[in-house]
């Protein structure tokens, strides 16, 4: 499927995606998890959870592979790769995105996680929103992806309790940090 790992698209704390095409002629992206930090909690987080949900802005799981300690997720293939490194750009890279473009991916990410937090039988809060996660397709329709650190709660529940840190730092919520966001002080 990938040719022996020759193409890789990216590199994460998680582990390394390559490029791959599957028997029909799909192009895939195949996400190599290193070894589990968490006995495959991350994994399994990310297969229960994007595995159950089906979005235009949620990236599409085709598949996944266990096979003792190895662990693989195979996703649909987005040939734009990530926002990240439209809004960060380098040399190779001089894309530009239009103000219109810019205002239609953040609009669909909105959308991705609305339907994430309100649109699912179960809440599932992410904790990774970030430009690396964000992919997009070959018409620059946003897809939330990377459910590694995703929690999935009841939908009556409107106040979520953490008993640790969760995300990249620059990117969380403000009042993972300081406990006196949001609550009235007397």
């Amino acid at each position: 499927m990938t040719k022996g790992f020759e193409d890789k698209l990216g590199q994460g704390g998680y582990g390394s995606v390559f490029k791959g095409k599957l028997r029909s002629g799909n192009l895939v992206a195949i996400k190599v998890l290193n070894k589990s930090k968490a006995n495959g909690q991350d994994f399994m987080n990310e297969v229960a959870t994007i595995g159950r949900i089906h979005h235009v802005n949620v990236v599409q799981l085709i598949g996944f592979c266990a096979e003792g300690s190895k662990q693989a997720l195979v996703y649909d293939f987005m040939p734009n790769g990530s926002l990240d490194k439209f809004i960060f750009p380098d040399r190779d890279n001089s894309t530009f995105l239009g103000w219109d473009q810019i205002y239609e991916i953040a609009f669909g990410v909105a959308r991705g996680m609305e339907y994430l937090h309100r649109g699912c039988d179960m809440q599932i809060l992410h904790f990774d929103i970030k430009p690396h996660n964000i992919l997009l397709d070959e018409n620059f329709i946003p897809k939330v992806s990377d459910f590694g650190l995703a929690k999935l709660y009841p939908v009556d529940d409107s106040i979520v309790s953490l008993t640790a840190v969760r995300g990249t730092l620059g990117y969380m919520a403000p009042e993972l940090f300081y406990k006196n966001i949001g609550r009235h002080l007397i």
